[in-house]
């Protein structure tokens, strides 16, 4: 059972100033790589979503802080910007959140709770800290113990699950909170198919690396093959570093979609994830091992489900619908698991690799005759 909305906005902030307690002021403010924020944007930034959503739109009060309106504005100021710009200091956003949150108590107890809104507020802090891990790995700063990866055990299981040809309920059901892009269910055919059973591992990933698998130019798309050259990617550091039976972690969709076809497979469309992370008839419980530990790339576009209705908001995914970024399933380490449900839908460039994603292969079954 979740905690009610204010005990579970407190909790939430518990955990947003507990992932950076053990960084000093200079670190929270400092733009580690131009692909993400600096720790303190987050901060001021959960506090300016906060004020917007919950004390001006919801209850109807202006801003606390208009004039930081558009600086703590993901589409106004991007990422690559927010080294440059003059910003609240660490202390000056740990003011920023605590007044935003009075406010919003205040609210509360005035005009009671939206359960859409005020859920939508809770995750999208908790999804930030998720964000400011991947900033604080690629600067070195995550807290002793991270990342909390698990080793895979196959439990002497085949390493494979099939699932037969059929029709599901895909997306989110009704009466349960979820974000436009996860609605409406609808029923989707999706032909026979296997799926790995567990992510692909450490060690699986170096004899990939150690068998060519970063010169073998069949084994790249057109895309895929320019991007590791005009960046020399040549190995996945972390595959190195890690644990050899954890799962591959901060490799690129372009990296998974090669790994996939030199073990003859492939990724996943997001279907067949959902499909078999959902599937009821099985006689196996838990046909899908290690989900959670590492982001999964899928081989499907992020786009609309039919019928399709931007809400509450239309910057939240519409505008990244298309056949620029790839969508991943599953949830990883970092993921608090409120935001990491089955139908969850996270996306990204295919490109990118600090998000904390790795790889669950599928193939194709022979149809029956």
């Amino acid at each position: 059972m979740y905690a009610p909305p204010v005990d579970a906005l407190a909790q939430a902030r518990e955990r947003t100033f507990a992932l950076v307690a053990h960084l000093d002021d200079a670190d929270l403010e400092r733009q580690v790589d131009p692909l993400m924020s600096p720790l303190a944007w987050d901060l001021a930034h959960i506090a300016a979503y906060e004020d917007l959503w919950l004390v001006h739109r919801y209850a109807g009060e202006p801003l606390l802080y208009p004039e930081l309106a558009a600086r703590y504005d993901a589409f106004e100021t991007p990422r690559a910007v927010r080294g440059e710009i003059e910003l609240l200091d660490a202390e000056g956003a740990r003011e920023y959140l605590a007044a935003v949150r009075e406010r919003t108590l205040a609210a509360i107890d005035a005009h009671g709770v939206d359960p859409v809104l005020h859920e939508m507020v809770l995750r999208h802090e908790l999804q930030h800290t998720e964000t400011m891990r991947q900033a604080m790995r690629l600067g070195d700063l995550l807290a002793p113990g991270e990342p909390l990866l698990h080793s895979l055990d196959g439990h002497g299981r085949s390493a494979w699950v099939e699932i037969p040809a059929g029709a599901f309920a895909m997306g989110a059901a009704d009466g349960v909170f979820s974000y436009d892009n996860e609605r409406p269910r609808h029923r989707v055919e999706v032909g026979a198919f296997r799926i790995a059973r567990r992510p692909v591992t450490n060690a699986t990933w170096l004899h990939f690396t150690e068998g060519g698998g970063y010169q073998r130019r069949e084994w790249w798309s057109d895309e895929g093959w320019a991007w590791k050259e005009d960046y020399d990617i040549t190995h996945c550091h972390d595959a190195e570093a890690g644990l050899p039976d954890v799962p591959v972690c901060h490799v690129s969709w372009f990296e998974a979609d090669a790994f996939a076809r030199s073990r003859g497979a492939r990724l996943p469309t997001e279907a067949e994830w959902e499909k078999a992370a959902t599937w009821t008839q099985r006689t196996d419980p838990g046909a899908l091992d290690g989900i959670g530990q590492a982001w999964e790339w899928t081989s499907s576009w992020f786009d609309g489900y039919p019928g399709f209705v931007a809400h509450p908001y239309r910057e939240y995914s519409e505008v990244f619908f298309g056949t620029q970024y790839r969508v991943l399933r599953g949830g990883s380490w970092a993921t608090d698991p409120r935001i990491a449900t089955a139908t969850f839908r996270n996306w990204d460039l295919p490109q990118r690799r600090q998000i904390f994603a790795g790889v669950r292969l599928a193939s194709d079954l022979p149809e029956e005759s």
